[in-house]
């Protein structure tokens, strides 16, 4: 079989390269020449316009000319002329997100050929600090929108480098410095094996950041509590269901994990951990004693408890709760893509199927760690 170079007369990571610096240009260009269809109408609009809302607590940001306002009122927000961004994302958003996540692996891939790394199991394993790093720094800045503005640590507009979809990028450069540089050690002679560097950085960086969290309660923060009873169901209740889910995998459909392996089990542990923190911070938190309850921060988390609570009756909904069908699809959706993944995949492209392992695992035990948090000290 030919080659991509072969096949196109171009150096695959050049035509990588190329394309992203084509499509940087006309974004660039097009703001320049057409700045409120480019900019105001498409870039500020779905992209960068939430997250400015979302930093500022507002409940929707306008772009009047060529400045920015704040409302914090849905009727303003209702009346104001487009466009207007609300927080969170949109269908238009997601899409583009998902077009520059699978971009961004892309050159990840051609970086870690170049080093010559990223084909082991090791690798997987070496990152995963950084994945619930990446969930907790997200908590601090819920901490800090429910501090007293005096007792913020990071205030606008640092505060958008850890607001979701910001924060993926943020985690990500920082991620991609520590392997870099636990690379270089390692060829430098300075460690023997780089993988448990990198993973003794992520778990660094990951105890500074909790301990900022416990500081906040520590001191007595307005707005933070700590109870850890939340934070003990969740990570039991997580193991618990991840285990029995891969039992039954290795019991009545083996073949559903023969590619990945033990990556497998971590992959359906945080899926789990997602799955579960939410059942708790939904719709348990009253009942271990940990305060109200959360609002779902998600478009999928309030579409599953709606869903819920239209086809149950309330006596029903009054014992189980509306929340638990998430687990089953986290679990599901876990255990699909374990099937996915078969052993010929790894040996067609190992680095491109590893780095997927790494993305599948953030898109649920990254948010899965927020949420754990966020109800564990009641931000």
């Amino acid at each position: 079989m030919s080659t991509v170079a072969e096949r196109v007369g171009v150096d695959p990571e050049r035509l990588w390269a190329g394309g992203v610096a084509t499509a940087l240009v006309a974004l660039v260009v097009g703001s320049l020449v057409l700045p409120e269809t480019v900019y105001d109408g498409f870039i500020w609009h779905y992209f960068w316009g939430p997250v400015q809302a979302d930093a500022n607590s507002a409940v929707c940001a306008i772009r009047p000319g060529s400045t920015v306002e704040y409302l914090y009122s849905s009727q303003a927000c209702a009346s104001a002329a487009e466009p207007v961004a609300y927080p969170g994302y949109t269908l238009v958003s997601e899409v583009g997100y998902m077009v520059t996540l699978l971009v961004a692996l892309t050159g990840v891939v051609f970086l870690l050929r170049r080093l010559d790394l990223g084909t082991d199991r090791e690798f997987f394993y070496a990152l995963l600090p950084f994945v619930f790093f990446g969930g907790a720094l997200r908590v601090v800045e819920d901490a800090n929108d429910a501090v007293p503005a005096a007792d913020a640590l990071i205030t606008y507009p640092l505060n958008t480098l850890f607001i979701s979809p910001i924060i993926y990028f943020t985690v990500f450069a920082l991620t991609l410095v520590a392997v870099v540089a636990t690379i270089w050690a390692s060829r430098a002679g300075l460690v023997e094996r780089y993988d448990r560097l990198l993973f003794g950085v992520g778990s660094v960086v990951l105890v500074v950041t909790l301990g900022y969290l416990f500081s906040l309660f520590l001191t007595g923060a307005e707005g933070v509590e700590f109870y850890p009873q939340v934070l003990g169901t969740v990570l039991v209740g997580a193991t618990i269901t991840a285990g029995v889910t891969w039992w039954l995998i290795e019991r009545f459909a083996p073949a559903v994990n023969e590619g990945t392996g033990r990556i497998g089990f971590v992959i359906l542990w945080g899926h789990a951990i997602d799955g579960v923190a939410n059942v708790i911070g939904l719709d348990w938190m009253t009942a271990l004693g940990a305060g109200p309850n959360l609002i779902p921060k998600h478009p999928v988390n309030q579409f599953v408890v709606d869903v819920t609570g239209s086809l149950l009756p309330a006596s029903v909904l009054a014992v189980t709760g509306d929340t638990w069908p998430f687990l089953l699809v986290k679990l599901v959706a876990a255990t699909f893509v374990l099937w996915v993944f078969e052993d010929e995949i790894f040996e067609e492209s190992p680095r491109y199927t590893m780095l997927l392992l790494v993305a599948v695992l953030a898109v649920g035990l990254g948010p899965g760690t927020r949420d754990m948090l966020r109800a564990t000290f009641g931000v």
